[in-house]
Order: C-alpha cells, then sequence, then structure tokens
C-alpha cells in the first residue's frame, strides 16, 4: 500500500477545493488558485477539512498513481495557503545579480548579461550579499511548487556550479564536491 496516498490532507479553512466528475481538481486560497488534472480513476473525498485521494484497485497502475496524485493535491493546497520559495547564491569573482522591474540581470563571466524573465506567478528577488561566502543571494518564489523548480534550474543552468574553484550559481546549502587542480612539477631536475 502507498502511504503517501493514504495520508490524509488537510485543508485549512480558508482553502476551498472543489472537482468535476472526470477529475479536474481547482484549489483557491488567499495567494491564489491552482488547478490540475488528476487521474479519473482516483476517487477524491472531501470531509471535515481532510480531503482523501483512494484508488479502485490493488493493481500495479493505480498503485502507482495513488502516491503521485495525492502529493500534487497537497503540493496544490500547501503552494495557494504558503507558497514555495527556492534560494539560489552566486559564489565567483565580479558575479552578481540585480533586479530590474520584474526580470533578472546576471552578470556570470558571459561577455554579455544574462536576462530571466519570470513566468507569469513567479516573483524573483535579490536578497543582497552574504558577510561569510560573499555570494549574492536570490529568491525564486510562487505558489507553484513545479514552476518554482523549474524557473530555479534553468536560472541555475545559466552557469553551473565548476569543481575546481567552486563558482557559478547553486541552490543554497548545496555541497559543491570539489577537485585538486594541476599539480606541476615539484623538484623535478630539467632535463
Amino acid at each position: 500500500m502507498s502511504r503517501i496516498g493514504r495520508a490524509p490532507i488537510t485543508v485549512p479553512s480558508k482553502v476551498q477545493v472543489s472537482w468535476t466528475e472526470d477529475n479536474f481538481v481547482t484549489v483557491k486560497g488567499p495567494k491564489g488558485e491552482l488547478s490540475s488534472q488528476v487521474d479519473p480513476d482516483l476517487t477524491l473525498k472531501l470531509e471535515d477539512g481532510t480531503l482523501t485521494v483512494s484508488r479502485p484497485s490493488d493493481s500495479k497502475e493505480h498503485r502507482s498513481k495513488h502516491g503521485l496524485y495525492r502529493s500534487l493535491v497537497n503540493n496544490m493546497v500547501v503552494g495557494v495557503t504558503t507558497g514555495y520559495t527556492k534560494q539560489l547564491e552566486i559564489h565567483g569573482v565580479g558575479y552578481r545579480a540585480t533586479k530590474v522591474g520584474n526580470d533578472l540581470i546576471i552578470q556570470v563571466g558571459y561577455s554579455h548579461p544574462v536576462q530571466v524573465q519570470p513566468p507569469a506567478g513567479i516573483t524573483l528577488s535579490v536578497d543582497g550579499v552574504d558577510a561569510a561566502t560573499k555570494a549574492t543571494k536570490v529568491s525564486v518564489s510562487g505558489i507553484d511548487k513545479q514552476l518554482v523548480g523549474e524557473v530555479a534550474a534553468s536560472i541555475r543552468r545559466t552557469r553551473k556550479p565548476e569543481p575546481y574553484k567552486g563558482k557559478g550559481i547553486r541552490y543554497a546549502g548545496e555541497k559543491i564536491r570539489r577537485k585538486a587542480g594541476k599539480a606541476g612539477k615539484v623538484g623535478g631536475k630539467k632535463k
């Protein structure tokens, strides 16, 4: 049995969850509205502020979808109540980011600045420079967990962290496996 699929979803009082007969789920909350298609075989039930997702049988197909769609509906409920944020850090000499309007301008060692235009529902912000690591902090915020992750990954992809000096864009708290540089000759004779 899917432990994730069986877990009930707590729906706060300020959130409204509705669905159609073909399981097109719409979640409205204080931060906005999200909607998604849930597999029509699954059954949704809302009682006393808890939403449960149940499957019709124990077939492999139904078991594989049970936990997935429960998690997707839970992510929508959390998104419209608290939202999601991904933190990024820009490491490197001369590497920086600035916000111009809604867009983010990143300078990461290319001959030109890279402009990132956020899609609808995503907010980008520059949180300043960390004094200890001297890294510029950038936040990606929104109510759609998948979209927040995609935008953060595309920003990171503009200059991935390299293994020798650790320069580049990384997630906050991400550890970079460092490599030793070129050793060179030590005390050898020239021939």
